[in-house]
């Protein structure tokens, strides 16, 4: 899967790095003492090493819990993030992950114990605050690679009044069908019709695989999330999403249900024009689109009426105060990217 492993000197014998290692015998590996020096070059070639991007092991330091953008939330008062990896394995033609970073490639920080002890200090000052995983890169993509859910799972058993969300596009649900469910872990995955997976969402399993992976969790006792963000505009999207909606709520037994969040097609104007540059021939990024206020997005009265339509396909289904609209940016890169 990776021909290159970077690593960071710091982290040559963490156990997690050997056990990487392992299972890539015939990988290249680069040494370096800060992953930066490979991730932040200048003059790299985003689109290139999307083909084929290399993994970087690392550590990070300071800043492993932030708060989130204004509503990003899903009911809670105090909502934090923290990212266990930047990037994400698939090509999704919107993501934002394109405009925030020069590199392609996977950065897997493997001092997970380090994330959460500065979760449990946050806790400890709110122990009803959430936190999400899954907003710089795909919270289970790598599971089998990264061990992740193994350790932050059995930590948030811990911690019954805080919420954790897992949020993901991926069927690699194995560790959580092998595990009692909790009720403050949200399994969220992103969804959209099957046009909009074909056209723009290279890569990621089928919206019938990720609905199986839905059905089989809440068979398991796992609370879902529905992530319908981004919304895509399309001829005919009246058509597409009212029989898209239909096709995953009737999938799921509603008591299994704990969030649904909604949101159009939006990035902040500087991330927008780095995406666009790179994809000039793409459709998405030419129609109807507008900036409001530094962020680029669907113009007002087309955005209003995407977001109108699903809000009452939706609110058919499930009760308003499970349903959260979304209109968050992302932060800085500078922000982001100290350690």
């Amino acid at each position: 899967m990776f021909d290159f492993i970077y690593i960071e000197r710091a982290v040559e014998k963490h156990p997690r790095t050997c056990d990487i290692l392992e299972r890539f015998p015939k990988a290249t590996r680069v040494f370096c003492e800060r992953y930066g020096e490979v991730f932040n070059r200048r003059a790299q070639d985003f689109r290139l090493q999307k083909k084929r991007p290399g993994l970087i092991l690392a550590e990070k330091h300071g800043n492993l819990v932030l708060e989130t953008p204004p509503g990003y939330d899903v009911g809670r008062e105090k909502n934090y993030y923290f990212s266990h990896m930047l990037n994400c394995v698939y090509d999704c033609r919107y993501c934002f992950l394109q405009g925030m970073y020069r590199s392609a490639h996977l950065v897997l920080f493997v001092n997970y114990e380090d994330f959460l002890g500065e979760i449990e200090q946050t806790i400890a000052d709110d122990p009803s605050s959430c936190f999400f995983s899954g907003y710089d890169c795909d919270s289970l993509a790598l599971e089998p690679l990264s061990g992740f859910i193994s350790t932050v799972l059995p930590f948030f058993a811990r911690f019954p009044r805080a919420l954790f969300e897992l949020r993901t596009k991926s069927t690699q649900i194995r560790e959580l069908l092998a595990r009692e469910s909790l009720k403050n872990c949200v399994v969220a995955f992103s969804l959209n019709p099957d046009r909009v997976v074909e056209a723009l969402e290279a890569g990621t399993p089928s919206l019938d695989r990720r609905i199986d992976a839905l059905r089989r969790l809440a068979e398991r006792g796992w609370p879902l999330g529905l992530r319908f963000d981004p919304v895509i505009y399309h001829e005919g999207f009246e058509d597409t999403y009212r029989e898209f909606f239909a096709r995953v709520f009737d999938a799921l037994p509603a008591e299994s249900l704990h969030s649904v969040s909604l949101g159009s097609f939006r990035l902040p104007g500087g991330m927008f024009k780095t995406v666009s540059r790179l994809y000039p021939d793409e459709k998405l990024f030419a129609f109807g689109m507008a900036d409001d206020g530094g962020t680029v997005g669907y113009r007002r009265e087309l955005g209003e009426e995407i977001l109108g339509f699903c809000r009452r396909e939706i609110l058919g289904r499930v009760s308003a105060d499970r349903l959260f609209e979304c209109q968050d940016s992302p932060p800085s890169p500078r922000k982001r990217l100290q350690s």
